[in-house]
């Protein structure tokens, strides 16, 4: 990547393709950027620009490196593997590309010392953010074409609802379908897989809306 390739990337802002730091930060949050994009569409971590798009270059890009690749193998389960590029941005000033592919092996969770599970985090517009256990199913969801279920009064209650309102939370389904939350999530997983809905995650509460 040219200095000009990456002034234009920095010029973009942050999105859900792409994160800036000025420098490496605590591991466990640069482990959570890094995860959020490899559990979404994948993108970049650009260390050495400023959130409001600044390219500022790091001092040192060797120690920033190794900082990186320590906090990734150290916090992230599975691994998530990055390619880092180097790029000159001024006598002694490097800013690192981190080229983070969307994973084929979601979901990657952020794991602290002592933890067995750890969180899962996505990204959503210009943030990253954990994961729903909606969004984590569906991460390990079937195929559509293997996807089976009933069309029974409950489904074609909140298809009326959603041809009504246009969204709906988990919350709202098993409160219109008077049924325990986890059968209505559940239900919303198993539509979304099969392409009947769509899940939409969001920083406050996810929703789910038509797919159609």
């Amino acid at each position: 990547m040219t200095h000009q390739e990456l002034s234009r990337l920095a010029a973009l802002g942050e999105g859900i393709h792409l994160e800036f730091k000025r420098k490496v930060p605590r591991p466990e949050r640069m482990a959570k950027e890094v995860i959020a994009l490899a559990n979404t569409h994948g993108g970049h971590v650009l260390l050495g620009v400023a959130d409001d798009g600044t390219v500022v270059g790091l001092r040192d890009a060797e120690e920033e490196e190794f900082a990186l690749r320590t906090a990734l193998a150290e916090h992230c389960r599975p691994h998530v593997p990055v390619r880092m590029e180097r790029v000159a941005v001024a006598r002694r000033r490097d800013v690192i590309v981190v080229h983070v592919p969307e994973s084929g092996d979601k979901p990657h969770r952020l794991v602290r010392p002592g933890e067995r599970r750890g969180r899962v985090f996505v990204r959503v517009e210009d943030k990253s953010v954990e994961a729903s256990r909606e969004v984590v199913a569906l991460m390990r969801g079937e195929e559509a074409e293997s996807v089976r279920f009933e069309f029974g009064d409950k489904e074609l209650m909140l298809m009326r609802y959603l041809d009504a309102y246009g969204q709906i939370t988990v919350r709202q389904f098993a409160t219109l379908a008077d049924i325990p939350r986890r059968r209505a999530s559940a239900t919303l997983v198993l539509l979304t897989r099969a392409n009947v809905l769509r899940l939409h995650p969001d920083d406050r509460q996810d929703y789910f809306t038509l797919a159609y």
